[in-house]
């Protein structure tokens, strides 16, 4: 061999090592995504795998190969478990459990002196341990195709060069070994692993952070309370798609909302919130933008309505509301609406939305719990309250 296989191994248990320590630490600085810190359990099993195997190396012995491999699979379900984890978010217990599974049958034929089909099973296992975490990573690709795409290809890097050794292995016919296997598999199998383990550990640093700045601009465009956009956010997705000529703008007001927190507490009236919130999801198509605006007050977005649909599913929202109030929490609670069209740009989408505003006004003027639709179809740019003398409701 052109390189000493003792200083590959070292290369790997020390890149490992050092991925376990980064890993670590990553995850103390932002404990959101637990996948790293089983990735860099995973990493220190490699690293006990890697120590028990150079000594085994060097002073043959059933004893230290049985530890090497129980490192390796176990490290191997860690990796597993980690893929699924950062997938679905679920514990990686499950998957780690598989270990257990491996080790007894990897184990008996080396006790029995048998140690060749001890190494093919060994082998055989950690390539379909590290297929299926590819295959994990593969279900979530969408998250982040490039990423996930280059971790699912070094995983079956890896992959195929621990079933070559357990091929190699198996077609020689010899199920006792005189000595540590050295052959042109083991060799591929060792460099696959020295670009593996800094590879896999590179992307899964780099999806933590993905996540993280995907998380932050999720926080930065919702309410907190409702999980619906928040002003910000519905302003910027209607410059980035204006309004149709189709599209209706609705405000709504829950009604009398200071009576509820003055009567029953803020915490009722956080509950008054969230329950509109989860009213306006429910009768909200994939193509709607739902918002908080502040306080009681929300709009919603209709990118494809005529004047009846728009105020059925006006309607539809604030009996909604009205209905799981009192069915859940005791309440009479209602809320008011005002509905306009506005043209299809979005220069005017503000004065649509005061439009809007301005039939929410008049909604309450007359006796509040109902909804209102702008006689004008198309709003003129005198149509319209300014944004700056927007009337207060309660």
């Amino acid at each position: 061999m052109l390189l000493d296989y003792s200083s590959l191994l070292a290369a790997i248990g020390f890149s490992a090592f050092c991925l376990a320590l980064i890993l670590f630490t990553s995850w103390l600085s932002s404990r959101s995504d637990g996948f790293l810190l089983t990735i860099a359990v995973a990493a220190v099993m490699i690293v006990g795998a890697v120590g028990a195997y150079g000594v085994y190396v060097a002073r043959p012995s059933h004893v230290l190969v049985i530890l090497s491999f129980s490192f390796l699979l176990t490290g191997m379900s860690i990796l597993f478990g980690a893929a699924h984890q950062f997938r679905v978010g679920a514990s990686p217990l499950r998957r780690i459990r598989l270990a257990a599974l491996c080790l007894p049958v990897t184990i008996l034929p080396i006790l029995l002196g048998y140690d060749a089909v001890g190494f093919i099973l060994a082998n055989g296992f950690t390539a379909v341990l590290l297929t299926l975490a590819a295959w994990e990573y593969w279900r979530g690709r969408a998250e982040a195709p490039v990423a996930i795409t280059s971790m699912c290809v070094l995983y079956l890097l890896v992959a195929v060069s621990f079933a070559c050794c357990a091929y190699v292995l198996l077609a020689a016919g010899d199920w006792v070994l005189d000595a540590p296997p050295d052959n042109w598999a083991e060799f591929f199998n060792t460099i696959a692993v020295v670009a593996g383990v800094p590879g896999v550990g590179a992307l899964a640093l780099a999806l933590n952070q993905t996540r993280l700045a995907r998380s932050h601009r999720r926080d930065a465009m919702t309410d907190p309370l409702t999980g619906l956009l928040n002003r910000r956010a519905l302003f910027d997705a209607i410059a980035v798609e204006p309004l149709a000529s189709t599209a209706a703008v609705a405000i709504f007001d829950i009604d009398r909302f200071k009576s509820i927190n003055d009567l029953h507490g803020h915490a009722m009236g956080d509950r008054a919130i969230v329950e509109f919130a989860q009213a306006m999801n429910r009768h909200c198509d994939r193509d709607d933008l739902a918002a908080r605006m502040g306080g009681e007050e929300f709009a919603l977005v209709l990118r494809l309505a005529t004047a009846e649909s728009a105020v059925t599913r006006v309607d539809a929202i604030r009996r909604d509301f009205a209905e799981k109030m009192h069915a859940r929490h005791g309440l009479a609670c209602s809320a008011s609406a005002g509905i306009a069209f506005g043209r299809p740009n979005a220069h005017h989408f503000e004065m649509t939305l005061s439009a809007a505003d301005a039939m929410l006004y008049q909604a309450k003027r007359e006796g509040r719990d109902r909804a209102l639709l702008a006689a004008a179809r198309i709003v003129s740019d005198q149509a319209v309250t300014p944004p700056s003398s927007r009337p207060s409701h309660r």
